[in-house]
């Protein structure tokens, strides 16, 4: 009796450009391939192409990047990632493809998932996959981008916004929450927390936090919210009060709050919800908890509350959800729902 072959890996194409960032770059590179399904098995297998035929890519470094292969490789693609570039030039500058990154963008599949890092949302907008869409890039070229492409909906405020088959995130770190984005929207939250643990990365920045925290580091010798949030996330199944948030740092509400919201870039009780919103999805995912269960247990208290929070961040209920996620972790083909 002969083994069913193994379910075909999700295809990630990376398009290299010159002058591109090698951080970026390598972003897609070490969250894909670090999903695992099942009995390890990798659930992504990342490419990385060039505009060109195969040969070396210019970088923003002091140092070239030798690519093996060409654009054909997009058509193969279930998933096209573009990172951002320091030498789009009429892309940047005039909102229009070069005839090289043109003829490269055709080989794309129609429905295939496009994803931008940073400014490579310059090339998904000037190629027009944009046109009427909500997106964003990097905050400091929001204003460029929205004056070169006007019926583009820019959201300089995000760090990444999911329009379905097509997504764009801000700068350099926030690549990499798309990209975990894009993991826990194909194979759930286990699999992304897996991922994240791993690359030593926070498992999940909500795509609406914003992009530019006032105070993103605290300055020497000022008080942090950092133990009153691991307070908090000790008793997500308990009441959870804004005050006695506030007590665990010793400040007034008021000056918790704004402190809060400097550090984290929400309110308390916006950061609140998110975290009850993954803990239940962890839950539905890898517990066989009822529904009453996993409302109680992420802090909802009652199983409608849950549903109403689902539905407003995820856009399914609880049920649906964990029927989505099982049979995914029970034999999903790696490819996007």
């Amino acid at each position: 009796m002969t083994s069913a072959p193994a379910p075909r890996r999700h295809r990630v194409a990376v398009l290299a450009m010159d002058g591109l960032l090698p951080f970026e770059l390598g972003i897609p590179q070490r969250i894909f391939n670090r999903a695992r399904g099942p009995e390890g098995r990798r659930l992504y297998e990342v490419v990385t192409c060039s505009v060109r035929p195969p040969g070396p890519v210019a970088t923003d470094a002091d140092f070239s990047v030798l690519v093996e292969n060409g654009p054909e490789a997009l058509a193969t693609a279930d998933t096209v990632v573009v990172p951002a570039s320091y030498e789009l030039g009429p892309v940047y500058d005039e909102g229009v493809l070069t005839g090289e990154l043109a003829a490269a963008l055709a080989h794309i599949r129609p429905g295939t998932r496009l994803a931008a890092i940073c400014t490579g949302g310059f090339v998904l907008a000037a190629a027009g996959y944009l046109d009427g869409r909500p997106a964003t890039t990097h905050w400091a070229s929001a204003a460029h981008f929205q004056r070169l492409f006007p019926t583009v909906r820019v959201d300089a405020d995000v760090l990444f916004v999911d329009d379905g088959d097509v997504l764009t995130s801000a700068g350099v770190a926030a690549g990499i929450d798309l990209c975990l984005h894009l993991v826990r929207r194909d194979h759930g939250t286990a699999v992304a927390n897996d991922v994240a643990r791993w690359t030593v990365v926070p498992p999940h920045r909500d795509g609406g936090q914003a992009q530019y925290i006032q105070r993103p580091v605290p300055e020497p010798q000022v008080a942090t919210t950092a133990a009153a949030r691991a307070w908090a996330l000790d008793r997500l199944a308990e009441p959870v009060q804004l005050r006695d948030m506030a007590a665990q740092e010793s400040m007034s509400v008021r000056t918790f709050t704004r402190r809060f919201r400097e550090e984290v870039g929400v309110s308390p009780g916006q950061w609140l919800t998110r975290q009850r919103v993954d803990r239940a999805r962890h839950l539905l995912e890898s517990s066989d908890l009822s529904i009453d269960q996993v409302a109680r247990e992420a802090g909802f208290g009652t199983a409608q509350s849950m549903r109403q929070h689902l539905q407003a961040a995820l856009g399914v209920t609880p049920t649906v959800y964990r029927r989505t996620f099982r049979t995914r972790g029970e034999g999903a083909d790696g490819r996007a729902a």
